[in-house]
């Protein structure tokens, strides 16, 4: 309700006033501090002596006070307009009065007496105002559980300084306060979202950071919020054991991560590792390897060709990118790396001299056996131990033995022989060739060693991977009876056709990270603890598997919609295949969140429909809040040219309305290009988003359907809804219903000739 008309906004606004006060306050003398500061730190840097320990000392010190005032100084010009979202009163059991506890994006304590004045959304005790219910309450913190009466829960909506409303309530979901919240423009929404965390998506939150988690989360259940949210939440529990280097977010595409980077520093976390699987895998090969666009094989298949030639060779893509994507084709990897591993080391004993230090057979048992559970170099490096260690036994033996051979000669010489210069010449002549023979010994000593070793190969593991695509009998061998036998050789030649191009794809990359892990190990240890991936429907079992494998000691948060898996050939199709192959069905959790709160009642119950002829039970619906909204406008329309007058004049209605970002849906970039041609003498005219952009600028956008995934804006037009552009198949439903659960508000539909069959139940 109106702040005004609440019975207790005296109360609150007064409490506002103080804290805002208070903010205004400290902000200006902790300025000030940072200043001081800062020149005290430069001061230092520019004289620092190295010799003198008071001096680094000082500098230290100074640096991380730096630190502490900056982040003081942050959370402060954050409170400034908007201090907290919420408020709880908690009489904890033993205690008379309840506390009063207001919640915000950060904690703020007062100096003078460390009184709290904003609690951290990300605390123990924050978790009531999230989950509990009003009454008997309790919540889990490092000291146990804390047991009491909830007596209020009260949202706050805070603009500029300025109480607008207050809401009690009971719960948080479905309330006023909520309804508010999503009638919101999309470009404040993904910012907001910490005060209407609902109580299933807190419990993905605040989920033990060591279980794997996998989330099937519907178009607008929040996922994305939930994973960044997820991470603030981590980094604050666990920040006296993990730096913010520690985590790291993998995402489908550059465009996606710019779309999502402003909201963790708004959430007080910084540093947090951001990348694609693409580029965190070029990495971890360490070769600069040219990959396809990820984009293109999809284009191929969204496009709809249909001459024979064009439909063959479709069918020859998908099944290339399933092989390369399988858990299947990492156990021909593996029995690849068996072959390799049976021939790795040089058929030949190690001597020295003409002494025999090992034989070939004992070498390589212990390269086949003994460290068998090492990747192969890394048991090359233990080979080499055990033969310097077994070299420096064997030439002591020697050493010793020439003595003693040495020792004898010379005995029997003066014990047989009368001191002759006979005599004396064979006495020298002996300790000479132990002379000469131990100096050989200990030269050839220094590099016999290094000589064995560099006999054995040292290919990288895209020559390895090369070498394999290749070699016809081996591809042919380790493949029969794994796919069908007239699909081997064409998919060898289209990857042989691929590597000689010198541009490899994305499905290429999981094999090639396995094989490196295999032959070489990771060259170094990764300093991840916890990995989030979005959009996870996108990644491949292959993928998931190759990440826990090399980072064995960290833990995962996986979210994704299998709804919207549009990459199928070379994606997930199923969660428990990951559960089951990644990680091997220990402790992982696989929880759904079917509820959406991003577009209304009626765009989820059309979408659904869509998505509902594909008939697959292992689709989950998404669940729509109550909110109405208009229905879905399904228009026909005779040319593309009045499509796009028609479009035209709705954006001109809809920004004086207030809506901020609207995109325009067609199916491929061809028709993208042709839609903007509508466009291009408009004074603002829409843009194109190509899917190369590592900057989101908002507005109108035209956008192809496959690149629309992971993105909302206010109202969305789909351009293209003819039959001719949607047909009846798994990857156009699916495009489809990507492309309509993107609008929070509005959604129209235009075709010319004859509607989608897909959409035959939209709009009715």
């Amino acid at each position: 309700m109106s702040a005004k008309n609440h019975p207790d906004f005296m109360e609150e606004k007064e409490h506002l006033d103080y804290t805002l006060g208070y903010v205004k306050e400290n902000l200006e003398s902790s300025i000030k501090e940072k200043q001081r500061i800062d020149q005290e730190v430069s001061s230092a840097k520019r004289h620092f002596d190295s010799s003198e320990s008071q001096s680094y000392i000082g500098l230290m010190v100074n640096t991380m006070l730096q630190d502490r005032v900056e982040l003081r100084v942050k959370n402060l010009e954050k409170a400034e307009g908007r201090p907290y979202f919420a408020r709880i009163d908690f009489k904890e059991e033993g205690k008379k009065v309840p506390e009063k506890l207001y919640i915000g994006k950060m904690v703020l304590i007062r100096d003078e007496d460390q009184e709290l004045i904003i609690v951290d959304w990300r605390a123990p005790i924050a978790n009531l105002y999230y989950e509990a219910r009003l009454g008997e309450a309790g919540y889990l913190c490092p000291d146990g559980n804390i047991s009491g009466d909830l007596t209020l829960k009260r949202q706050f909506t805070i603009d500029d300084g300025i109480l607008k409303e207050i809401f009690d309530i009971d719960i948080t979901t479905n309330d006023e306060f909520l309804q508010t919240y999503l009638g919101a423009n999309a470009d404040n929404r993904l910012k907001d979202i910490v005060s209407t965390i609902q109580v299933e998506q807190n419990q993905i939150i605040r989920a033990d950071m060591w279980k794997p988690l996998i989330v099937q989360g519907a178009a607008g259940s929040g996922k994305t919020t939930i994973a960044l949210h997820r991470i603030a939440y981590l980094i604050y529990t666990f920040e006296k054991r993990f730096n913010p280097e520690n985590f790291m977010i993998i995402a489908s595409n550059k465009l996606f991560l710019n779309y999502i980077s402003t909201v963790l520093p708004e959430l007080g976390v910084e540093r947090v590792k951001q990348s694609t699987f693409q580029d965190f895998a070029l990495e971890l090969i360490g070769e600069k390897l040219k990959i396809k666009d990820t984009s293109e094989k999809l284009i191929r298949f969204v496009n709809n060709n249909t001459t024979q030639t064009e439909i063959k060779e479709n069918v020859l893509l998908r099944k290339v990118s399933e092989l390369k994507s399988s858990i299947l084709f990492k156990e021909v990897l593996d029995d690849y790396v068996s072959i390799i591993e049976e021939k790795y080391i040089p058929n030949e004993d190690f001597k020295i001299a003409s002494y025999t230090v090992f034989t070939y057979d004992e070498i390589n048992k212990l390269f086949l056996n003994e460290y068998r559970h090492l990747p192969l170099m890394k048991r090359v490096q233990e080979i080499k131990k055990h033969l310097t260690n077994g070299l420096k036994r064997r030439k002591e033996s020697l050493v010793e033995r020439l003595q003693y051979n040495c020792d004898r000669t010379v005995a029997r010489l003066k014990s047989t022989m009368e001191d002759t210069a006979e005599r004396r010449s064979l006495i020298i002549e002996a300790i000479d060739f132990k002379d000469n023979t131990i100096k050989g010994l200990e030269k050839e000593s220094k590099k016999v060693v290094k000589d064995y070793i560099a006999g054995i190969s040292k290919a990288n593991p895209f020559q390895y991977y090369k070498d394999f695509i290749n070699d016809r009998e081996l591809f042919h061998k380790l493949l029969k009876e794994k796919i069908a036998d007239e699909d081997i050789e064409p998919v060898r030649k289209y990857s042989l056709v691929c590597i000689r191009s010198g541009l490899m794809e994305i499905e290429d990359l999981a094999p090639l990270i396995y094989l490196k892990y295999c032959i070489y190990g990771m060259d170094e240890k990764i300093p991840v603890r916890h990995v989030v991936i979005d959009e996870a429907q996108d990644f491949s079992v292959f993928q998931f598997y190759v990440l826990k494998k090399i980072i064995p000691e960290s833990s995962f948060t996986i979210l994704g919609d299998l709804c919207q898996g549009i990459h199928s050939y070379r994606g997930t199709m199923d969660w428990k295949d990951v559960m089951k192959y990644a990680f091997e069905d220990s402790n992982c959790q696989l929880l759904t969140l079917e509820q959406s709160y991003r577009t209304t009642v009626e765009i989820t119950e059309a979408a659904n429909s869509v998505i509902n002829k594909i008939g697959d039970s292992n689709l989950p619906l998404s669940k729509p809040v109550i909110r109405h909204g208009e229905k879905v406008s399904v228009i026909k329309k005779d040319s593309r040219a009045e499509i796009a007058n028609d479009i035209r004049e709705k954006i001109k209605e809809f920004t004086k309305a207030g809506f901020k970002s609207v995109a325009i849906i067609t199916k491929t970039m061809e028709s993208c290009e042709d839609m903007l041609s509508y466009f291009k003498k408009d004074k603002n005219s829409p843009y194109i988003i190509t899917g190369n952009e590592k900057e989101y600028k908002g507005g109108v956008v035209i956008v192809p359907s496959y690149l629309v995934k992971g993105l909302e804006f206010d109202v969305c037009f789909i351009a293209d809804g003819e039959g001719e552009q949607y047909k009846d198949t798994e990857l156009d439903a699916k495009l489809l219903y990507v492309s309509m659960t993107r609008p929070l508000h509005k959604l129209y539909i235009y075709y010319t000739g004859t509607l989608s069959s897909l959409l035959n139940d939209v709009g009715r």
